[in-house]
């Protein structure tokens, strides 16, 4: 059974429809068999479903890439808490191709960049909630998604040095407690070793500052604050770890391109399913 989508980047991929998923805290993802795949991306909470009889426990900032004529469900009921985006996608035959610009896309993946993901989803929902279902940038926006996951790591797979697991512990506490006044000292210290050291390795396995990382959970956290609707974008600020609200409309524009106010503007409308 495949495990892994071979795609060519010349073969067109088709859009049909996407959404975001919002948990009620009851019932599970219906069982059935499809035509298209459906790709999966985790907002936030854990998603527990089967295909063909293999388990998947999909977490946040993780992907699924469900196939065509499988029968897939849910198997357990949907917490209260989880959010997902899912989008429906065809590919013309053939599948398979020996072309070099193949792309290899993992069925279940961490991904590497999720606020890079999250707005590519939210721009497609966009695009479909105001001008229908558009067929070209709808497909671009789609290969976008797939390139993201190709340049992701496969769940299950291991960290390789000793480095890399210190660089994956500091990762970890930035993910739980960047909404709190910690810096690149103050993880160093957590993690009992020399903020230079650790600087250096983690750059090497997440590709940017210890700095960096807190700033973009933290503007990560904002964009799904200010998609929300429900704070200020003063209260944004404090509740994503920013002192100054100044401070952080300057980070949170430096990383996204626009202010958090254009940004609530442009994402409040979208797709929402909760059944």
């Amino acid at each position: 059974m495949d495990t892994q989508l071979s795609l060519n980047v010349h073969m067109p991929v088709h859009v049909s429809n996407g959404g975001l998923f919002i948990s009620r805290g009851v019932g599970t993802h219906p069982r059935r068999i499809i035509d298209s795949f459906e790709l999966i991306y985790v907002k936030r909470g854990m998603l527990s479903i089967e295909e063909s009889g293999r388990r998947f426990e999909v977490g946040e900032e993780e992907t699924l890439l469900l196939w065509p004529d499988r029968e897939h469900g849910g198997t357990a009921p949907f917490p209260p808490d989880l959010q997902f985006f899912w989008v429906h996608l065809t590919l013309p035959a053939p599948l398979m191709c020996s072309d070099a610009t193949q792309l290899q896309v993992p069925q279940h993946a961490y991904v590497s960049r999720p606020e890079h993901m999250t707005g590519l989803f939210r721009r497609l929902l966009n695009e479909q909630a105001l001008l229908g279902e558009r067929a070209v940038p709808m497909n671009l926006m789609a290969m976008q998604m797939l390139w993201e996951v190709t340049s992701s790591r496969a769940v299950g797979g291991e960290l390789d040095s000793q480095s890399a697991v210190l660089a994956g512990r500091a990762e970890a506490l930035i993910r739980t407690s960047f909404h709190m006044p910690i810096t690149a000292s103050s993880l160093a210290a957590q993690l009992a070793c020399n903020p230079d050291y650790l600087g250096r390795v983690f750059r090497k396995h997440y590709q940017c500052t210890l700095t960096e990382a807190i700033h973009t959970r933290r503007v990560r956290h904002a964009t799904n604050l200010l998609s929300d609707g429900k704070h200020t974008i003063d209260e944004i600020a404090l509740q994503c770890g920013f002192d100054d609200p100044g401070y952080f409309r300057r980070v949170f524009k430096r990383a996204t391109g626009t202010s958090p106010r254009a940004y609530r503007s442009l994402h409040l409308r979208l797709h929402i399913n909760t059944d």
